[in-house]
Formats: structure tokens, C-alpha cells, sequence
């Protein structure tokens, strides 16, 4: 009996290291699971700067700081668009909005001074960016209606970025009760519709179909 007996308990004493070490892969496992699961709700989640704003006033001002950055970069960039340009009613209205231009930087001014902040800009890397892409359309056009309705395409983009900025800007106005930065915000965001407006209608007009003359004349040559 008693040696009969010996398998048996050598049997159980190796299952219960099998299940041992079941176990301790299984933990191994489950660890690494719980390790891959961290690492992926990780990815992509931005961690935000010191400086990052709390509420929505903080992101109000520094939206306002933005686009006075915007604007002002904007007005520097528009006489070099009206000289690289040929058509007639492009470089008035271009010119036109030059002076409108000026005049937002001067609302915005005001707006500061309603919410008691001290106008100050910082850099708008949308408008940066919008800008030098029209610096590398102008670039690579030639002289004519090509380029100017490649300056076209380029303002409408800048265009398209102020209008959903000051219609975001005149919402957080309202929100935080700032009325008349709202109706300050808002003659401006019109100006920039009408602007975009007037600008497809010289593309449509004329300068588009001049463009596409200009193709066809190039597959006669």
C-alpha cells in the first residue's frame, strides 16, 4: 500500500507546480494586458502646456491674441499680393481690404481694452502657414491671370480661417457676457463674408476663365 501510494503523491506534488506556473503565466499575462492597455489610451492623448488655459475666458483672450497676430501679419502680406497681381478689380479690392484690414487691428484694440486685457499678439501658426502658401502659389505662377487666380485661391483660404475665427470669437463674447465686443467682433466678422464674396466674384468673372484661356493656348503652341 504504501508504495502504491508514492506515485500518487508525486503526481499530485507535479500538478500543483503545473498549476503554479499556470497561474504565474496567466499574472504574467494579465500584467502585460493592463501594460499594453495604459500604453494605448496613452497614444495621442496631448499633454497640456503649463501655460494652458483653464477656462473659457483664459481661451478667449488668447484666441483674441492670435488673430491680432493674424491680422497684423495679414496687413503686411496684402501689398505684396496687390503688386504681384494684374487684374484691375483684384488689386482694388485687394487694396480695399488692406484699409478694412488696418481698421480690425484697431477693433481688436478695442476689444482688449472692453475686457480690460492689454492687446498683445501671439503667433498664429494657421495664418503663418496660410501665408507662406500664398507666397509659394505667387511663386509658382507666372505673371497674369494664372497668378492672380492662384492669389485668389490663396486669399479665400485666409478668408474662410478669419470668418471661422471671428464667428467663434463672437460666440465666447457673447457667452461671457462681453456684448459689446460681441457687436465689435461681429462688424468684422461681415467684413471678412463680404470680402470672400467679392472675391469669388472676380474669380468667376473673369480671372478663372482667363486662366483657362491661357491653358488652351498653351495646348494650341
Amino acid at each position: 500500500m504504501a508504495t502504491t501510494a508514492k506515485p500518487t503523491q508525486k503526481s499530485t506534488g507535479s500538478t500543483a507546480k503545473s498549476t503554479a506556473t499556470k497561474t504565474t503565466a496567466a499574472k504574467a499575462t494579465a500584467t502585460k494586458t493592463t501594460t499594453a492597455a495604459k500604453s494605448t489610451s496613452a497614444r495621442g492623448v496631448v499633454k497640456a502646456k503649463s501655460s494652458a488655459a483653464e477656462g473659457l475666458h483664459e481661451l478667449f483672450v488668447d484666441s483674441l491674441k492670435d488673430i491680432y497676430w493674424a491680422e497684423k501679419a495679414l496687413v503686411k502680406a496684402l501689398p505684396k499680393m496687390a503688386k504681384n497681381a494684374t487684374n484691375e478689380n483684384l488689386i482694388a479690392g485687394i487694396n480695399n481690404h488692406t484699409t478694412e484690414t488696418e481698421e480690425q487691428i484697431a477693433r481688436l484694440e478695442q476689444v482688449f481694452e472692453i475686457i480690460g486685457k492689454k492687446a498683445v499678439a501671439k503667433k498664429c501658426e494657421a495664418m503663418d502657414g496660410l501665408l507662406k502658401e500664398g507666397q509659394d502659389i505667387m511663386e509658382s505662377t507666372e505673371p497674369g491671370a494664372v497668378r492672380d487666380a492662384g492669389i485668389i485661391a490663396a486669399s479665400q483660404k485666409i478668408e474662410h480661417y478669419e470668418i471661422a475665427t471671428y464667428g467663434t470669437l463672437c460666440a465666447f463674447a457673447k457667452t461671457l457676457g462681453y456684448d459689446d465686443a460681441a457687436e465689435i467682433l461681429h462688424t468684422t466678422l461681415e467684413e471678412e463674408k463680404q470680402a470672400d464674396i467679392t472675391l469669388t466674384e472676380a474669380a468667376y468673372n473673369t480671372i478663372n476663365f482667363d486662366a483657362a484661356e491661357a491653358d488652351d493656348e498653351n495646348e494650341v503652341a
